[in-house]
């Protein structure tokens, strides 16, 4: 109830805040994006993979042409001299398979390595099966490179890759944002020292903890630090140039396509072409190769793996001192602003808030994620000094 002789103050307007439609169409449409990309991928590939050039050693040369004829481009043919050789081929992973003569004139052999991959090992022992039973041949396989006892599904290397690499774009993104408050050389040492100690936690737990991924333990965690490297160090560059959508670029480039080709869950010579060349290219694909390499093949072929995870770790952390040199000296910093009790009695503030400066002397990236307008984008920079207002 009103007092008398008391008016009511009147009360403020209300303004509805309206948000521009980009604020919320973007996060949904990336979201979209990221589901269709992810679903697209990893069964689109399993859903109808085909052998294409599967290498194989086949022993004699009448077999040989007869096996090419039988099954054309599903395999590529590799004459073995001698069995012995063809084996050994085998177990350094110049081949997938050895076909040859077996022990009675209408036997055939096939010595497989199921280290490559359940599905790389299916296909070829179905190519092999179909052409005995055409030639009208009994067929023996045999495992010449197994999996280890903790490792039945040949999974291991893929998942060790996958979490390491989800472990190096989780940093970045935290790395994004203390962009204003670390300066460009110590988010380098974080991110190189969390690579190196994300190796050898996950080379641990992996091999001698588990016993699912038997490469030895300093190599191991070597391949695995460069991952978390290159993973963590192209996150963060693409997020420098591109802006907020670096983020989802990283999702899809590393965790999407990078471990749905990286020839784990589907073997590399399964996959359409252009899958294969992906494979090859991204990090996840070269440290599946690299780990089943020194796992089970003495590391013949990790060389061309390192070397594409040195060279994305490497080249993104040239590209952020290049962004970070080529802007040119910071700017100067501002003049301290006033606080309330330096200003007179009939300018002080009626908020009580103390003011804030932007921090003198920040990289040359970290501008890139500060807010805009009244509706900022990220989190990962301070607010611009406040105005005091004047009392009426």
């Amino acid at each position: 109830m009103e007092k008398p002789g008391v008016h009511p103050q009147p009360r403020p307007p209300r303004h509805k805040r309206r948000y521009p439609v980009r604020l919320w169409l973007q996060p949904f449409l990336i979201g979209l994006v990221i589901v269709s990309a992810f679903v697209t991928c990893y069964i689109g590939l399993t859903r109808d993979p085909q052998p294409h050039r599967i290498p194989v050693a086949v022993t004699g040369q009448k077999l040989a042409d007869k096996v090419q004829q039988a099954l054309g481009d599903s395999i590529d043919v590799r004459r073995g001299d001698t069995p012995a050789e063809a084996r050994d081929a085998l177990r350094h992973r110049d081949v997938v398979a050895v076909l040859g003569a077996g022990a009675h004139a209408r036997d055939l052999k096939l010595d497989v390595a199921s280290a490559n991959g359940l599905s790389t090992t299916s296909a070829v022992t179905s190519l092999a099966t179909a052409y005995a039973h055409g030639a009208d041949r009994h067929l023996r396989v045999s495992d010449v490179v197994p999996l280890e006892r903790y490792d039945a599904r040949g999974l291991a290397g893929f998942y060790v890759s996958f979490g390491v690499t989800l472990s190096g774009f989780a940093l970045a993104q935290n790395v994004v944002g203390l962009s204003n408050l670390l300066h460009l050389r110590h988010r380098f040492t974080l991110m190189t020292a969390f690579a190196a100690a994300s190796g050898l936690v996950a080379a641990a737990i992996a091999g001698p903890v588990l016993g699912a991924v038997p490469a030895p333990f300093l190599p191991l965690a070597f391949v695995l630090a460069l991952l978390a490297a290159a993973a963590a160090f192209t996150t963060k560059m693409l997020a420098t140039y591109i802006g907020p959508l670096g983020i989802p670029v990283a999702t899809l480039l590393l965790l999407t396509v990078g471990n749905s080709t990286s020839g784990a869950t589907i073997g590399i010579n399964l996959m359409p072409g252009g899958a294969r060349i992906l494979s090859e290219l991204l990090p996840p694909g070269a440290a599946v190769r690299a780990v089943a390499d020194l796992s089970y093949f003495q590391g013949s072929h990790v060389l061309a793996p390192l070397a594409t995870l040195v060279l994305w770790a490497a080249g993104s952390a040239v590209l952020l001192t290049f962004r970070a040199t080529g802007q040119g000296p910071a700017p100067a910093a501002p003049a301290p602003a006033q606080t309330a009790d330096d200003l007179p009695a009939g300018h002080r503030s009626t908020t009580g808030d103390t003011p804030t400066a932007h921090r003198a002397g920040a990289d040359a990236d970290a501008d890139r994620f500060a807010p805009v307008g009244p509706y900022p984008v990220t989190d990962a920079a301070p607010l611009r000094a406040t105005v005091v207002t004047s009392r009426a």
